[in-house]
C-alpha cells in the first residue's frame, strides 16, 4: 500500500525546525554577547589632572556633544552612578562619572579634611576634561556633598557649568551666586542628624536665579538614595527632562 500523501516528508520537517531552533538560539547567543560587548565598549576607565595638581579616576559612558559629570555623595563612588550613566548615555548624553580625592584612587591636596577639601576643583576639572574631549556643554548631577561641590563650582568659575541637579543638595556659597540654571530635588523628610535638610534646602533655593526649579519627593531618602527607592523613576525622569530641555 502506498503511503499517504505528505507523511514521508515529516522527518524531514522535524529535522529542518530543529535546525532553525537551534540557529535561533546561536543567534540570541550572538546578539546578547554583542550586545554585552558595546556596553563594556561604551564604559571607559580614564583619568585627569585637577588645577592644584590633583589626580581624578573617572568612568566615561557614551559620547556626544552633551556632556553630565556625575558627582557622587560621601557614601558613594563614582560605580554607584553606573545605572543612571547607562540611562543617560542611552539619551545621547557623553557621562563622566568620577571618584573625589581622598574617594578609591582620586587624591589631591586637602583631602585628609573632609570639610575643608577643595571638592569644587575636582568637579570643574572633570567639565574641563569633558570638554576636552567634544562636549560643547557640560551640566553637574551632584548628590549630597558632591551636589554642594557642583554649585560652588558654578560660582568660582562661571560660565563653564550649563546646569545643575541637586540631590538632596544645594550649595555650600550663597546660591544668589549660582552661574546657571538649576534643579533641587529632595525627599520631604530627609534629614541629617542636625535635623531636616529640607528648610535649608528650600531657603538656597529662593536664593538661587531662574531659571530654576524645586521638586519634593515624599519620603526620607537622602540624595542618591533616591535611586534605591520607590521614587527612582521619578527621579530619573525629572533628571532627564531638566538635561534634555534646550
Amino acid at each position: 500500500m502506498s503511503e499517504p500523501h505528505g507523511l514521508g516528508t515529516r522527518p524531514h520537517l522535524v529535522t529542518t525546525l530543529c535546525t532553525i531552533r537551534r540557529s535561533m538560539s546561536i543567534l540570541r547567543v550572538l546578539l546578547t554577547v554583542i550586545a554585552l560587548s558595546a556596553v563594556t565598549a561604551a564604559q571607559q576607565a580614564t583619568t585627569f589632572p585637577t588645577e592644584d595638581g590633583g589626580l581624578i579616576h573617572a568612568e566615561l559612558y557614551g559620547k556626544g556633544t552633551r556632556g553630565v559629570v556625575l558627582a557622587h555623595g560621601g557614601r558613594f563612588t563614582k560605580e554607584s552612578w553606573h545605572d543612571q550613566a547607562q540611562a543617560l548615555a542611552a539619551h545621547g548624553f557623553h557621562v563622566l562619572a568620577f571618584d573625589f580625592r581622598g574617594i578609591g584612587r582620586s587624591h589631591g591636596p586637602g583631602q585628609a579634611d573632609f570639610d575643608t577639601a577643595p571638592f569644587q576643583k575636582d568637579v570643574i576639572a572633570a567639565v574641563r576634561y569633558l570638554k576636552a574631549q567634544g562636549a560643547t556643554a557640560v551640566a553637574v548631577v551632584g548628590g549630597s556633598f558632591g551636589g554642594g561641590a557642583a554649585g560652588d563650582a558654578s560660582i568660582e568659575w562661571p560660565g563653564e557649568i550649563d546646569r545643575v541637579v541637586f540631590l538632596g543638595a544645594a550649595p555650600n556659597l550663597p546660591a544668589d551666586k549660582l552661574k546657571c540654571r538649576s534643579l533641587f530635588i529632595v525627599a520631604r523628610d530627609d534629614a541629617s542628624a542636625d535635623g531636616p535638610r529640607l528648610p535649608g534646602i528650600s531657603a538656597q533655593y529662593e536664593r538661587a536665579p531662574n531659571p530654576k526649579k524645586l521638586i519634593i519627593l515624599e519620603g526620607s531618602a537622602h540624595a542618591q538614595f533616591l535611586f534605591q527607592t520607590e521614587q527612582r523613576a521619578r527621579t530619573m525622569q525629572e533628571i532627564l527632562k531638566f538635561l534634555s530641555a534646550p
